[in-house]
């Protein structure tokens, strides 16, 4: 299967003035302006085919906003190659459009003193979308995003959760085969971020459209990527499937246990002292060296086990772990093309 989205080697720089303190140097400035390099991103590579949904991670000023404007075509880049959707978004920008969505949650695309409704007309206009299709298209995100309350309001009159659904439907009554999603749920209560990612997830899974996703909320990672990419100063870290994204990087799970008795804590060889918290018995251990089922049943042996739990470090602990220590790891290869 051939890729939807390939980037090759890429490097995006910038060039900007260094500010000198006090007013003479700051008049020099203007003189004789003494130029800083920025690399924004430092040869990335990455292949996305169809029908992937992959989160892309990294803190701010990581460069991942960088790398969704040169994959829309609003940037170009200073080496290295691009190609989306069989075009190279900053050459092809007019016709490449066509074939893809885009959604930024702190922008706005849709007219601000239009009706919802108007905006989706010019939208049908401008991408000359057959009606059958439009209509169809329209008459099923009315539904799934619960639209007809507000499709006729002004959009500066919308509440931040209508607006996001208005821009995802917006972005998608064209049908294209690539949407960039950048931090859809920003903002947005429990209610409406659960609808959000309820579209998105259909709109993977049933329509087979390829979505990008950056976001800084990880439970939308959790809820829809299989694949993730983590970036940092301008470097991927990490590209491979999320399962195994932890699996990679713990270094201790916990084990708790709910015991009968009230018995002093008995340490058992080879174990650590457990630490009592809650009425259970936390015991840490690196899943390296000893396996869950393995330590369960040195416990159970020890002791008269009511109830127990695993509990694995979670996703945002993990990635944490990668920024702060700036791990590098390749996991499996077919996936970075």
């Amino acid at each position: 299967m051939s890729e939807i989205i390939r980037v090759a080697n890429v490097f995006k720089t910038f060039e900007i003035n260094q500010r000198r303190s006090g007013t003479f140097s700051t008049l020099r400035s203007f003189i004789a302006p003494v130029k800083r390099t920025i690399r924004a991103v430092n040869g990335i590579s990455f292949s996305v085919f169809p029908g992937e949904l992959v989160g892309y991670l990294g803190p701010n000023g990581a460069g991942k906003s960088t790398t969704i404007k040169i994959l829309t075509g609003l940037l170009v880049p200073t080496s290295g190659e691009v190609r989306a959707a069989g075009f190279i978004p900053w050459k092809d920008r007019t016709a490449y459009v066509a074939h893809i969505g885009a959604v930024f949650g702190q922008r706005y695309t849709l007219w601000w003193d239009l009706p919802v409704s108007d905006s989706f007309d010019l939208l049908r206009d401008m991408y000359r979308v057959p009606k059958a299709r439009f209509d169809a298209n329209l008459k099923e995100f009315r539904e799934l995003l619960e639209m007809d309350d507000f499709i006729e309001t002004p959009v500066r009159s919308l509440s931040l959760g209508q607006r996001m659904r208005a821009e995802l439907a917006a972005a998608l009554l064209y049908e294209p085969q690539l949407v960039f999603l950048d931090e859809p749920t920003i903002g947005l209560d429990v209610v409406a971020k659960e609808r959000i990612r309820d579209f998105i997830h259909y709109l993977n899974r049933e329509r087979g459209t390829t979505v990008l996703l950056t976001t800084h909320d990880l439970t939308d990672i959790e809820r829809l990527c299989d694949r993730v990419m983590i970036l940092d100063q301008g470097h991927i870290l990490y590209d491979g499937a999320l399962d195994r994204l932890v699996e990679r990087f713990e270094t201790g799970r916990q084990l708790a246990v709910m015991v009968a008795g009230k018995d002093p804590v008995a340490p058992i060889e080879g174990l650590p002292l457990p630490v009592v918290q809650d009425q259970r018995l936390i015991f840490t251990f690196d899943p390296h060296q000893i396996s869950a089922p393995e330590m369960i049943q040195r416990v159970t042996r020890h002791y008269e086990v009511l109830d127990l739990e695993v509990r694995r470090p979670d996703l945002e602990t993990t990635i944490r772990r990668i920024y702060e220590q700036r791990l590098l790891v390749h996991d499996d290869p077919n996936v970075n093309g």
